[in-house]
Order: C-alpha cells, then structure tokens, then sequence
C-alpha cells in the first residue's frame, strides 16, 4: 500500500475513533445533540487529507533521519488528525463566507443543517438556522482540534516548539481568510499594480503556510527538528503551498464540477480576487477591465458568461503566467532539499507530495 494511502488510512481511523468517543460521551445530552454531532462527523469524511499528509511526513523526514527504524507512536496520528479537524472548522466557516452551497460534491454543512431543520418540521427559518448552527459547527471542530492537540502533546518533551507552531498557523489563517474576504471589497479603490501582490499575500497566509509549509513544520518539531531541518522544510513547504493555491484558483475558474465537486467558474460568482483574476486585470484595457469587474462577483453568473469570462482570462495570457509561476515554485521548493538533513526516502515522499499538491484536477 502506498504511504500516502497509509497514512489516509491511520488519519481516519484515528478521527472515526475520536469522533465515536466524543458521540459517547454526549449520549445522555438528547437527540438534538446527536444531530449536531452527526453533522459535525460527516466534514470529516472523505479529502484528500493534505495537512496530514505533511505533517506526517515532516515527522518522518526528521524521526528517521535520527533514527531509521523510528516508527509513528499515537502523538503523531493525534496531531495529524487535530490538523484534519481544523481544516473542516475552517471549510465549515468559509462556505459561510463564500455562500457556497457544496462541499465535495455534497451539500455544505449549513446547508445541511438547514435541510435538517426542514425534514425535522421545526418552527422559524430554516436558512438562518442552517448558517447559525453551522457557525457553533466550525466552533465546535476547532474545540475538537484543540483536544487532540492537548492529547498529542500532554506529557511530550517538544509540547512547547509544536504548541507555538500550531498557535501561529491558527492566527495566520485567520488573517489570511480576513484578509481574502477584504480583498473582496478593497479592491476598488486599490492602485491597479498592487492588484497581484495583494493576492499573492493572501495566497501566503491563507493557504500556502496553513497548508504545506506549517502542517510539515509542525510533525518535524514533533520529532524534535533542529533549526537547520525546520527552515529547509520552510523552504520547500512554501513554495509548494504558493503553487497548491494558484492550481486551486485555476481550478476555481476552470475545473471540472464532476472531479471538483463545485460548480465551474464557482469562484468568479463568489467575486475571489486571486492572482489569476489579478493578472488577467493588468492586461485588459479600460473598457474590457470594467466589463471584467462588472461580472465578477455576480452570483447569477449564467454558463454563457461563465465562459466567456474563462475565454477573456485564457485571451490575456494571465492563465499562462500562472501556470508559470506554479512551475516556477515547484523549481525553488525542490531545490530547497538538496542537501537537506532529512531522512533519503521521506525526501522523495515529499517530492512526490508536491507533484500531487501542484499537477492535479481537483
């Protein structure tokens, strides 16, 4: 079997167990507490579990590079999982944000929630219980995530180093979500010029820390990483997690809903300023920018715009410098491990990672 599927594997077994505990100890708090944990269960099925993929391998490239026989103790699958777990609360919160109605192809858990509130034949609206209630979801999850962390960590020799870490990965993604729902707006009465760079910073924190650089970061400080291996991590998780999130923009404009599981062109009704949408402003003249801005953003988009919104991107070239820059980023963070102190095999694994991360369809 290969890693990565090890590792999915170990990851949600390890989450079915903690969930069912969690189920366990709340039997006694009624029906209606079943429903809200049964909602906050199903996030965690199903993905591509990417953050736990990297923490596990940074935990690997640096325990083996120690030890070639060190093998994962319960610690390493409690943070793995605890970085799965936030990144539901985080999908949870930002469906709100974005008003996206699917989820991996399936309703989004407020929307969920809402068809519940529905089936249940319970009095008052039932869109404004769906978004409350999934609000105390993402809360939940976090709470969740919290509770592996301290498991992981409650007697280990690195507590403090992984405690730190996972504490600034929550701020900066906090930022960096706020920062992209600025962007949203701000836009407008930002220079035309700063329109990429903005992107590119939202890019950083949203996305490429959270993502790649930090999950492996911190299963590297979990086995006790020196300053060397940390920032050789940095340098190859960074890079990988700048080109994670412009494949996932692309995506976001051209993807395929069958692989996907969201609408196409998703992210130009949801108004995203990427670095794509960036670009593709910078090589259109006055009057086709305006067009270009009047459309995005509109929730009605039809297929016929959405296509021609894709037709103008790909004209401008912008879809092509993006794709260069992917290329570009993959480059830099392969380079960064030569020479690296890290366990021979794990360094391939985190190639192959990357490859994975940066050439995908969904």
């Amino acid at each position: 079997m290969p890693l990565s599927t090890q590792v999915q594997q170990a990851v949600t077994d390890h989450l079915n167990r903690f969930v069912s505990d969690r189920s366990a100890e709340a039997a006694d708090y009624g029906p209606d507490t079943a429903l809200f944990l049964d909602a906050a269960a199903e996030t965690l099925r199903g993905g591509k579990r990417l953050r736990a993929r990297f923490c596990h391998v940074g935990w690997r490239a640096v325990a083996r590079f120690a030890d070639r026989n060190a093998v994962e103790t319960p610690d390493v699958w409690d943070l793995c999982a605890a970085l799965e777990i936030f990144q539901s609360a985080a999908l949870v919160h930002d469906d709100l944000i974005d008003n996206s109605d699917t989820r991996r192809g399936k309703p989004a858990a407020h929307r969920a929630l809402q068809r519940r509130h529905g089936e249940n034949s319970w009095a008052g609206d039932a869109e404004s219980f769906g978004r409350s209630a999934a609000i105390l979801l993402g809360d939940l999850l976090i709470s969740w995530s919290d509770d592996l962390l301290e498991q992981a960590l409650s007697v280990h020799r690195y507590g403090a180093d992984v405690r730190a870490a996972y504490a600034r990965m929550r701020r900066d993604v906090t930022v960096g979500q706020f920062l992209d729902i600025a962007e949203e707006s701000a836009w407008r009465v930002s220079p035309d010029d700063e329109h990429a760079e903005r992107a590119l910073r939202v890019v950083s924190l949203k996305s490429a820390r959270y993502s790649i650089e930090q999950p492996l970061v911190l299963g590297a400080a979990l086995a006790g990483a020196d300053a060397d291996q940390q920032n050789a991590l940095r340098a190859f998780g960074h890079p990988i997690g700048m080109a994670f999130q412009l494949r996932d923009d692309i995506l976001g404009v051209f993807g395929d809903e069958s692989i996907t599981g969201k609408p196409a062109g998703d992210d130009l009704r949801e108004g995203k300023r990427t670095v794509l949408i960036a670009l593709t402003r910078e090589r259109l003249d006055g009057s086709a920018r305006r067009v270009l801005d009047d459309l995005i953003g509109d929730p009605e988009l039809d297929d016929e715009q959405v296509a021609a919104l894709q037709a103008t991107i790909s004209a401008s070239g912008a879809l092509e410098r993006v794709e260069e820059m992917i290329g570009a980023y993959a480059t830099e963070a392969d380079r960064a491990l030569s020479g690296a102190r890290l366990d021979n095999a794990s360094v391939g694994d985190l190639r192959d990672l990357a490859r994975a991360a940066t050439v995908r369809t969904a």
